[in-house]
């Protein structure tokens, strides 16, 4: 299963030959390869998988990502289970 999460590049750099950048996702900050999308500039989105931004999203596409993740997120909630099906922990 891939699952797209948008995250904001906050840091652009070439390594070994390929453009890199970090990416923030709420938080979490991962390097990813940046080559697939040579346009992008630092705060814009993107979306990564397996370690390669695949698409640039503007600031709104990306908001209502956030919201239907959200959305999904709280609605599992209310069934006590996470992502992936499992029960959620006390405290979750």
């Amino acid at each position: 299963m891939c699952l797209a999460i948008p995250g904001r590049v906050v840091e652009i750099f070439q390594e070994n030959g390929l453009m890199m950048g970090l990416v923030d996702y709420s938080g979490t900050v991962s390097k990813v390869c940046l080559e697939y999308v040579p346009q992008i500039t630092v705060g814009q989105y993107t979306v990564v998988h397996a370690g390669f931004a695949l698409s640039i999203l503007d600031e709104e596409e990306a908001a209502k990502s956030f919201a239907a993740w959200q959305e999904l997120n709280q609605a599992l909630a209310a069934q006590g289970v996470d992502l992936f099906g499992n029960p959620l922990k006390e405290g979750d």
